[in-house]
């Protein structure tokens, strides 16, 4: 109540539903028990998080009305846009605010600039500039957007804010496509709460009754409330979910800049115009780089540099990544070859492989590689671990050497580098022969990471055996060839 007994027309963000609590009152209202635990075979690039999830409101209002730390208002370069948003916002705070937006001399395109609130319940208000939306420059556009919430969400952590109300940054008269503008804000935002959640205690979506439809739809997918549905919402990703920080990333369009123009990194002996318009690159509009068959050639007669051997790989992995995202890999995901399971002894994420599970003579091995990229992109930044059960394997279910060699070459280093071990569970003997030639002839560093395992005995001296999904059949085989093992152990039916 304000002092003349009227009620306040401001809306106390704490009252408010979080977006779990949403999730369970829809649940009891279509008298659905909430869903807090579900076998997930591939975990998501966002999982789900309880803590995050309680950090995040969705609200359909005026974001004027938010008593935040800060709210945000969408503008133009001039801070002087008549869009709903900022009228309203203009309106509570009072005269005082235009004055004060004076000072700032404008705002760019994707830059935050903060000001007080006024008359606002609000103590600070962040006023930002979202791109107009051309689709030819949409590489552009995109970058822009997330500059907008990424800038906005800086401010707040530096100025110690606990709590920030977001307009939908992309207004209408900007023509930005909504759905894409909201893939955006969600996993920037999501992105920034991995890495500074602890600065944020609230961060609220207010939206109208149109864009709230979008809102709902696409939340799950960055910020899932259960394993359920973060494993359904793993399929409706977008093919481009960003980088660490949820910038976008097309790596088609990147263009190589280098710090002295005209001169090649790799110090290359070409002379004259050629190895100047070698170095310009006429390959692809948006893609500066030299003659890809050339770069094969000096590849196969050893004369490119180790810098250019390594930006030619990551830009092959790249493509391979865009593409799995791109691609419909349900049919190898249904094969549950391959998944996430616990944590070893020292924390690391264990994935596991199941050699029997890979019908190598029936399935698009070109997917295979595709699916495993998809799956371990981002298990692959930290320390992890690989448990392959080679149990019951026939030929129908061995991966020839020249497919392994692909499959390693194309990866990216972050794979070798944070692959600390490899678990081979129940080898045979020409299993453990194939596997030494692989390892000492066709590929380097991966020999001393390999440990044969005989019995599951000896695999939970280093991964507790809670923490392993096991296959039925590779428990029956360990118990009937080395004992009978504990009724306790995880198993998982439908593999």
């Amino acid at each position: 109540m304000d002092p003349l007994g009227a009620p306040s027309q401001f809306v106390d963000i704490d009252t408010l539903l979080c977006w779990t609590d949403l999730y369970v009152a829809e649940q009891l209202d279509s008298h659905q028990a909430p869903v807090e635990r579900a076998q997930v075979d591939i975990r998501s690039p966002f999982p789900y998080r309880k803590d995050i999830n309680a950090k995040i409101v969705l609200w359909k209002g005026d974001v004027a009305l938010l008593n935040c730390t800060a709210i945000v208002n969408t503008s133009n370069e001039s801070l002087s846009d008549k869009n709903p948003v900022s009228e309203s916002i203009f309106m509570h705070a009072g005269p005082d605010l235009r004055d004060e937006l004076q000072k700032l001399k404008g705002c760019r395109t994707g830059e935050a600039k903060l000001t007080e609130g006024f008359n606002l319940a609000a103590r600070f208000i962040i006023h930002t500039v979202g791109p107009k939306y051309k689709s030819r420059y949409r590489t552009a556009a995109e970058s822009s957007l997330y500059s907008c919430y990424r800038n906005v969400l800086q401010l707040a952590k530096e100025q110690a804010m606990s709590s920030v109300g977001f307009c939908v940054i992309n207004s209408v008269k900007r023509g930005y496509p909504l759905e894409d503008a909201t893939h955006i804000a969600l996993r920037t935002v999501r992105r920034f709460l991995e890495i500074y959640g602890e600065t944020l205690e609230k961060v609220v979506f207010a939206v109208s009754e149109l864009e709230e439809v979008t809102y709902k739809k696409l939340l799950p997918l960055y910020f899932p409330r259960s394993l359920e549905e973060e494993s359904r919402s793993l399929l409706c990703l977008p093919a481009d979910i960003g980088n660490a920080e949820g910038e976008p990333v097309v790596p088609e369009r990147q263009i190589r800049i280098s710090e002295k123009p005209g001169i090649p990194d790799d110090n290359s002996d070409e002379e004259g115009l050629e190895a100047d318009l070698s170095f310009i690159g006429s390959h692809a509009f948006a893609r500066m780089e030299g003659d890809v068959d050339k770069q094969r050639r000096l590849i196969l007669q050893g004369q490119l540099s180790e810098a250019a051997l390594q930006k030619q790989h990551q830009r092959n992995y790249n493509r391979w990544l865009c593409q799995a995202r791109a691609e419909d890999l349900s049919d190898i995901a249904s094969l549950k070859a391959l998944y996430q399971t616990g944590v070893d002894n020292c924390g690391r994420t264990v994935m596991v492989v199941v050699g029997r599970n890979i019908p190598v003579t029936l399935i698009d091995m070109e997917k295979a590689i595709m699916y495993f990229i998809h799956v371990m992109d981002h298990i692959t930044v930290k320390e992890y671990v690989l448990v392959y059960f080679h149990t019951l394997t026939s030929d129908y279910n061995q991966l020839d050497s020249n497919f392994l060699k692909k499959l390693y070459d194309i990866v990216d280093i972050k794979y070798k580098r944070n692959l600390k071990a490899l678990y081979f569970v129940h080898p045979t003997f020409r299993s453990k022969v194939s596997a030494w030639f692989f390892t000492t002839f066709t590929v380097s560093g991966l020999k001393d990471k390999i440990h044969y395992v005989e019995s599951l005995q000896q695999l939970f001296t280093d991964i507790p055996p809670e923490q392993i999904d096991f296959p039925p059949f590779v428990l029956e085989y360990d118990a009937r060839e080395n004992g009978p093992y504990y009724s306790s152990y995880p198993s998982s039916p439908d593999l």
